[in-house]
């Protein structure tokens, strides 16, 4: 549970930007779209493997943005 300090005379708007904020830093929602369905573990790591290797194929110049 997110708790905001916010003091009597300041805005809501800032408020709710903190809140915001803090949301975001404690990657609530990123945590419920990987539960939606569940990915098993060699797959998980297979996609991961292919991000790498497409990170170095970029770095090396093979392939061009």
């Amino acid at each position: 549970m997110l708790i905001i300090d916010s003091k009597d005379c300041e805005n809501i708007d800032k408020a709710l930007k903190k809140y915001k904020k803090k949301f975001e830093k404690a990657k609530t929602l990123l945590q419920l779209r990987e539960r939606q369905a569940f990915i098993k573990p060699s797959i998980r790591r297979r996609t991961e493997v292919l991000k790498a290797i497409y990170k170095q194929q970029i770095n090396s110049g093979k392939i061009e943005q």
